[in-house]
């Protein structure tokens, strides 16, 4: 029992140098390591790739935000409520586009608010051009609620009202519609989309 004793304190006892100074105990190791990783972790990388991001994608960096007349009237990134009939119409946002309340409705598929609101926006839409069956993302909503690109099946449909209440001929906006059409990332990723605010901004701009 002694000798297991001695051996136990032995091995327990500060290492010590060839001049018989004890070694850093291991907290201080610890303590210095973190110190250091800090740095280089939570504020050397962020710099770094945030820098790299400036001088490499400066505009995607900075928000996509867009400009009109040196003035930011939005971001390409978030979805913005347009209800006039000249204008193309984002998808339904459960938080009312606001950037600081996203996210999605919680609604289950068979509440009856949803099918209310569901049916309402539908019965609208056919209104608006009768015949022909509504895509299913005008009605429903994303899951951020700030999609800010819609279907080409999206627009399409919108495009009569919008040609309608612009004086515009109905191939006139789809050929800005086709225009504005994003295609699949690297070919194969996504879905193609329309930026709705893009897609706004140039009816602007050609009305004019």
């Amino acid at each position: 029992m002694h000798s297991s004793s001695t051996l136990i304190a032995h091995e327990a006892a500060p290492a010590k140098t060839q001049d018989g100074k004890s070694q850093h105990p291991v907290w201080k190791t610890s303590i210095l390591f973190t110190i250091v990783m800090t740095v280089v972790v939570g504020l050397g990388y962020p710099l770094v790739v945030t820098g790299i991001a400036e001088l490499v994608f400066p505009k995607q960096a900075n928000g996509s935000l867009i400009l009109k007349n040196g003035q930011v009237i939005g971001s390409r990134l978030l979805a913005q409520s347009f209800t006039e009939d000249k204008y193309f119409h984002p998808r339904p946002s459960a938080g009312g586009y606001d950037a600081t309340n996203s996210g999605g409705s919680t609604l289950a598929q068979t509440n009856a608010k949803l099918i209310a609101r569901i049916q309402g926006d539908v019965d609208a839409l056919q209104k608006q051009n009768p015949g022909k069956p509504v895509p299913i993302d005008l009605v429903t909503q994303s899951g951020s609620g700030l999609d800010p690109d819609i279907t080409p099946d999206d627009a399409n449909y919108q495009a009569p009202r919008v040609a309608k209440a612009r004086g515009l001929t109905l191939d006139a906006v789809r050929q800005l519609i086709a225009q504005h059409t994003t295609g699949r990332e690297l070919g194969f990723l996504g879905e193609p989309r329309v930026n709705v605010l893009e897609l706004n901004l140039a009816l602007d701009g050609i009305s004019k």
